[in-house]
């Protein structure tokens, strides 16, 4: 992929919410017809731009051409509004450097209110994801399918479902661009966190395939991460996320081997990790906990960036973590907290306490079976030394429990090096 065309992608990552946003303001809602008029838009930018140069306005190109498209949508049958399309991409491009008339204030950015419309409470988890990335992300329907391991037509029927929904939910006014009440701004800035947070550990680990990560969605939770910071710039858990989510992203480049093996983080070699996005990352959360109470997003960014400040594994100050994650505990009580706070315990007040904690949490339904349970039992008991066999079992039942194969080819090593 040439330079010109990353470039050209980038702009129209950062273009496309804008550009939705000036669609459903002057069309008085219809956000999925709209949204799908952006997406051709995009699709024809993408493909001419590189080779005919961006236009000096390029916001106001694609508001003109998807304005078109939105039209021909509306007034034509599928075969007149081919025509019309290659019609309208046939336009002079003098007719398509200037911004519409009635273009808004080009300082305005309808990003945040897409953002909580793409997370309405009536859409599924998954639904929000998919939406997010493609009319706030401007990512394309087969590149969603492709990082998250689904055939395209699979995830085409999951937006198309999530657009109806949303145009269900919302009645008449389907669509129209608003953000929430006062009192429900929390609440709704809480869900696109959320939907965030998942999209980057989707990509930071995979749930799947042959690959341990997927790369470009992890850089577009960040990027929109960033964005969202900028939109709520007084926000200290979303500033929180991001810090996050770039200390994590930094320790990517030592994650995988020379085979692409996974490497824990207490073998990474820690030359390789990012160093700009860690310092990124622990210059924004040293600042955001000086605001004053802390959120669950914040104080894990500082149990990464215990982790980030030690020059080796040895120097990670556990006793800190712990104290980190009893905090976090408190703020998000979940079995998944509980069972990273069992591997602090077992760091500080030794393996076997650890491991009765473990115990203790194999009685939850939500983690009885999982295998990251089954992977930190494994890695304790092999870190006690006294039951090599039930070591080696334990990381045979993880290993048989991920979908990752990276992370399976990892725990069937282990349980082999165990096993002697």
């Amino acid at each position: 992929m040439s330079g010109t065309t990353v470039a050209v992608e980038g702009l129209l990552r950062e273009l496309a919410p804008q550009v939705l946003g000036v669609l459903v303001r002057r069309h008085g809602g219809a956000f999925d017809a709209c949204e799908d008029a952006v997406q051709e838009a995009l699709l024809a930018a993408a493909t001419q731009w590189p080779r005919s140069g961006t236009p000096v306005n390029p916001r106001g190109w694609l508001v003109t051409v998807a304005d078109r498209r939105l039209v021909d949508q509306v007034r034509s049958e599928s075969a007149r509004r081919r025509r019309e399309e290659a019609s309208a991409l046939a336009t002079p491009q003098s007719a398509l450097l200037a911004p519409p008339a009635d273009a808004p204030d080009p300082a305005a950015d309808d990003s945040l209110a897409l953002l909580f419309l793409c997370c309405h409470p009536a859409l599924s988890v998954p639904s929000r994801i998919a939406l997010t990335l493609r009319a706030v992300g401007g990512l394309t329907t087969a590149q969603i399918a492709a990082a998250f391991l689904v055939p395209e037509s699979t995830m085409a029927q999951r937006i198309s479902r999530a657009k109806q929904t949303l145009k269900t939910a919302a009645g008449a006014d389907g669509g129209r661009l608003a953000l929430p009440a006062a009192e429900g701004d929390a609440a709704r800035l809480a869900e696109v966190r959320h939907v965030l947070y998942l999209v980057f550990n989707e990509g930071y680990t995979a749930s799947g395939g042959e690959e341990l990560t997927a790369p470009q969605l992890s850089v577009e939770a960040i990027r929109l991460t960033r964005m969202l910071l900028r939109l709520t710039p007084g926000d200290a858990e979303t500033a929180g996320l991001l810090a996050l989510m770039l200390i994590t992203d930094a320790r990517r480049p030592a994650r995988t081997g020379a085979h692409g093996e996974l490497v824990p983080l207490e073998e990474q070699d820690r030359g390789r990790w990012d160093q700009e996005l860690l310092h990124q990352g622990l210059e924004l959360i040293a600042a955001v906990l000086t605001r004053g109470q802390a959120g669950p997003y914040q104080v894990q960014a500082a149990i990464a960036a215990v982790h980030g400040e030690a020059v080796t594994a040895r120097d990670t100050d556990w006793p800190q973590i712990l104290v980190l994650y009893d905090l976090l505990l408190r703020l998000d009580p979940n079995p998944v907290v509980a069972l990273n706070r069992a591997v602090a315990v077992a760091m500080v007040h030794g393996t076997a306490a650890g491991l009765a904690l473990v115990a203790e949490l194999a009685e939850d339904k939500r983690l009885a079976r999982h295998h990251r349970l089954l992977a930190v039992r494994a890695h304790l008991l092999d870190r006690l030394g006294t039951d090599p066999a039930g070591a080696a079992r334990a990381y045979r039942e993880a290993a048989a429990r991920t979908a990752s194969a990276p992370e399976r080819r990892h725990l069937v090593a282990r349980a082999q090096r165990v096993a002697g």
